[in-house]
């Protein structure tokens, strides 16, 4: 379960969020809505590491993520897809897919992520029939199921 407790976030000076709480259980999907600068990625920012000086408490089961990098807290299943289909154009789908999984081949897990890559083939089966193809050559909508995609292959 991951829980947001009175979270405050700031750039600078500037508050950006202001007592922000939720949680979200196994198997739970929420929807973050809201006007243009009312925080919803400031909020995700937070939660994944990216932004520093955060006050109150974001947990992972009952792990505070307070102080985690953002590879730490990948490792511990939380990816951001941000807004704007950030891929490795010159790279093939395949290997987009597979950088997705880098911190788990340091693990020697390269058994569960090539399950993993045929899940995703499941899932995104458009994806499979490009695997080899450059990833700027996508078009937008794919560009955006592999970025997807590659979060999702960081576990």
């Amino acid at each position: 379960m991951l829980r947001v407790r009175n979270l405050k976030c700031y750039y600078g000076r500037i508050q950006a969020i202001n007592g922000v709480s939720l949680s979200v259980s196994q198997g739970e999907l929420i929807a973050l809505i809201g006007a243009n600068g009312a925080g919803k990625s400031t909020l995700l920012q937070a939660i994944c590491g990216l932004l520093p000086g955060w006050r109150g408490e974001i947990r992972l089961e009952k792990e505070s993520l307070q102080g985690l990098t953002p590879p730490r807290i990948v490792q511990r299943g939380i990816s951001l897809v941000p807004e704007g289909r950030l891929i490795f154009p010159p790279l093939s789908v395949v290997d987009n897919l597979r950088l997705g999984a880098y911190l788990r081949y340091r693990k020697k897990e390269a058994e569960a992520i090539e399950r993993d890559l045929h899940t995703i083939w499941e899932l995104f089966p458009v994806l499979q029939e490009r695997a080899r193809q450059s990833a700027g050559t996508l078009s937008g909508g794919e560009q955006q199921m592999l970025a997807i995609a590659r979060a999702l292959m960081a576990r």
